[in-house]
């Protein structure tokens, strides 16, 4: 047993090193996006305006919060009754742990929790409904210089109170702070 204990600490001391060299130097870094997001619903198709603010707390990991306004309705008619679908919000916040494979062009996969609202109209009657989401996704950012660059995503929403699933993709404009 005390090979084992000697063997662990051994390793351990070795790992320091290669754990301390995630840590960003100066502290994290900040970065903010503006872009269009597209929901694809059972029920409807979506867009919106998007958002985010984001630290990247090392090369490897990251936290966002991201705010979304509805811009795009979607139509329909039920029995000759026009209707309409209209996202007036959401806004989630995500971990993100990220694959940079250049100096210019990283991959990130993200999680994270949030809250949606939806309202339709249908024959001068109004309905609103809140949604909370477990939401899960993929994406790449490609940088031009330092600075600014283009990400694209695709989110999944997984509504908590058996409302379905949203798929949202999304395409922006990134500012490293």
């Amino acid at each position: 047993m005390r090979n084992v204990i000697l063997a662990a600490a051994t390793l351990s001391v070795f790992a320091l090193p290669a754990a301390a060299q995630v840590v960003q130097p100066g502290g994290p870094t900040y970065y903010g996006t503006l872009g269009y997001s597209q929901l694809d619903h059972s029920d409807g198709d979506l867009g919106a305006v998007t958002g985010r603010l984001g630290a990247r707390l090392n090369p490897y990991l990251g936290v966002e919060g991201e705010a979304s306004i509805g811009v795009k309705d979607d139509d329909f008619t039920v029995t000759g009754v026009p209707g309409k679908l209209e996202h007036d919000y959401d806004a989630a916040a995500y971990v993100v742990g990220i694959l940079p494979v250049t100096p210019n062009f990283e991959l990130f996969a993200r999680g994270g929790y949030g809250t949606t609202r939806i309202k339709a109209e249908l024959g001068g009657f109004e309905s609103k409904a809140d949604g909370e989401s477990w939401n899960y996704g993929v994406g790449a950012n490609y940088f031009f210089d330092g600075q600014n660059g283009v990400r694209g995503d695709w989110t999944r929403r997984d509504f908590t109170d058996d409302g379905g699933e949203v798929d949202v993709y999304s395409l922006n404009y990134v500012r490293r702070f």
